[in-house]
């Protein structure tokens, strides 16, 4: 069933890219949690496994440290300042190794699952997160907080019912290590350690999965637009239809007019009786080929005969080549080499008709 927005009207549209380059920027994208903490769980048994020499040195020269000043030990302020600093850069010493390489994964495992994309908007307040109303309908209102608690459980039930399977028979079996000596001991209890975290590790890589394909479903279903919201982001990427459509007459319009003031300058138009008309414009040495000023059929082609009779432009009738202009010129076109020979033949009677009529007035 698709979601709802809160007015009742249905996401049932795919998330457009704007959508989804907006969602990424707010630092909103498909992840899970599951795989940090997989990442973050499997580095670290590799870091105390590589560092097992230098923890447990560091522990003994502690322990060594303690236990040898216990008989001059004074309790005051400035020794337990002492002992304090030192508990301090002990635990920083020890621990910085993890710190450093965990937090180094964490970012690694991200950016891994989103990509490299810095969102300054994700690190920005928000203000609204801060109302306690909508924080308690959001937390025991909504199905996400839900989903997330049957996950964590079923989570943790399958984790703690394998490993009770793998430490069942380790338990059982670790009565009778008494009778064996302190290297066997360890060395069984290092096998049966490596062997429990490598197999609980496939456990948790095995839920991982599953939750990074839920958070993909998840993250695509929240992201599912209304039909409204397409329409809405339509208008305002590629303009409101209406305005464009009135844009684009008031262009048209313009382009007509400015054809229109163009015939006047025109030395014939071609035309059929009703249908089409074309303007055309010849000056030697400045084009090639005739050009077409003005062209259009029907209304448009008798406004055209109507502006070149008020402004005595010669109108040649000739069916096929006022179609054939119409057909194959746009206005501002030199004509086509293959109608240079019979336009040459119509500006050449037109310009005997305009010298003819000079030398009467003369």
């Amino acid at each position: 069933m698709a979601k709802e927005t809160p007015d009742g009207q249905e996401k049932t549209e795919q998330p457009t890219e704007r959508k989804l380059s907006k969602a990424r920027e707010e630092g909103n994208a498909p992840k899970s949690m599951e795989i940090n903490s997989l990442a973050i769980f499997f580095f670290g048994i590799v870091i105390v496994f590589l560092l097992r020499g230098y923890i447990s040195a560091s522990i003994a020269e502690l322990t060594v440290f303690i236990f040898g000043s216990l008989d001059k030990l004074t309790l005051n302020v400035n020794m337990l300042q002492y002992y304090a600093i030192g508990g301090a850069l002990f635990y920083l010493k020890v621990l910085a190794p993890f710190m450093i390489v965990l937090v180094i994964v964490a970012l690694a495992v991200g950016f891994g699952q989103v990509g490299i994309k810095l969102s300054p908007k994700a690190l920005m307040p928000k203000f609204s997160k801060l109302n306690p109303v909508s924080g308690l309908k959001n937390k025991f209102f909504s199905k996400e907080p839900l989903v997330e608690t049957i996950k964590n459980i079923v989570k943790v039930a399958i984790i703690g019912l394998v490993s009770y399977w793998l430490l069942a028979n380790v338990v059982l079996d670790a009565v009778n290590l008494m009778q064996f000596s302190v290297i066997d001991i360890v060395d069984y209890m290092s096998r049966n350690v490596i062997s429990f975290i490598w197999k609980v590790s496939v456990i948790y890589a095995a839920l991982a999965a599953v939750d990074f394909v839920y958070q993909k479903y998840k993250f695509k279903e929240d992201m599912k637009m209304t039909k409204k919201e397409v329409k809405d982001e339509y208008k305002d990427t590629e303009g409101d239809p209406t305005v464009k459509s009135r844009i684009k007459s008031k262009q048209l319009e313009m382009a007509m007019r400015r054809m229109m003031a163009d015939v006047p300058k025109a030395d014939v138009v071609i035309t059929n009786p009703t249908h089409y008309a074309v303007a055309l414009k010849y000056e030697p040495g400045k084009s090639g080929a005739p050009v077409v000023l003005a062209k259009g059929a029907d209304r448009v082609a008798q406004k055209i005969k109507e502006i070149a009779r008020e402004h005595d432009v010669p109108l040649h009738e000739d069916v096929f080549l006022a179609r054939a202009l119409y057909a194959s010129c746009e206005v501002g076109d030199e004509i086509p080499e293959k109608l240079y020979r019979v336009v040459a033949e119509v500006l050449a009677y037109v310009f005997r008709l305009k010298r003819k009529k000079k030398e009467t007035i003369v």
